[in-house]
């Protein structure tokens, strides 16, 4: 039998701010106190996996062990039909600026501009359907974990559009409307998204 989640606390195993605001809003109506890796000084696991399944696992793990209590990890990114599903797993690393021999934080619009620059490279008529993918898993402390897999289908548009999301949010329009997520009301694109779809697989298998 699954293990499941109570009341009480839970580390959200991320030191992005969006991810942290989204996810705390989605588990609020729990009784969830959702406490953030940042905030609580835990490192940032290498995410060596090659699946968003395997980063979410390793980030989750890593949290609960540390903080011994049930952890919660998000791992997400966008995949472009024509580029192969790239960048797909690697779409944060996409956005690395690297200096010399490091890397010195994350440049989102460069990476839409990569994107838009291959897709460019391939022709005008060329397929811009593009998709979400999200997974979110939890780990406790004594090992178990449960994964939930999450998918909003659309287009990536350029140029970028809105000020309301972060990441790839201002190029991609979901599939059946004409603004991007970056010009939706925050609370609408939760209702909608990718996370959204994986959060209520989750809180079907734990509330």
């Amino acid at each position: 039998m699954t293990r499941r989640l109570g009341g009480g606390k839970l580390v959200i195993a991320t030191h992005n701010a969006g991810k942290l605001r989204e996810i705390g809003a989605l588990l609020a109506p729990y009784g969830i106190e959702c406490l953030s890796a940042g905030a609580l000084g835990l490192p940032e696991p290498a995410e060596t996996g090659t699946t968003f399944v395997e980063n979410a696992l390793i980030k989750a793990h890593a949290a609960a062990k540390a903080s011994q209590l049930p952890a919660l990890a998000d791992d997400s990114g966008l995949s472009v039909a024509a580029l192969d599903g790239r960048p797909g797993v690697y779409t944060a690393d996409w956005a690395e600026r690297q200096w010399f021999e490091g890397p010195q934080g994350r440049d989102w619009y460069m990476a839409m501009g990569k994107v838009e620059g291959m897709l460019c490279e391939l022709g005008p008529q060329t397929d811009r359907s593009c998709w979400f993918s999200c997974v979110l898993a939890i780990a406790w402390p004594e090992g178990d974990e449960a994964v939930y897999e999450g998918r909003i289908d659309g287009t990536f548009s350029w140029p970028p559009r809105g000020t309301m999301g972060f990441g790839y949010d201002p190029v991609f329009v979901p599939r059946g409307r004409d603004v991007t997520f970056a010009e939706l009301d925050p609370a609408e694109k939760q209702a909608m998204s990718h996370r959204a779809d994986a959060f209520a697989k989750l809180v079907a298998a734990n509330f």
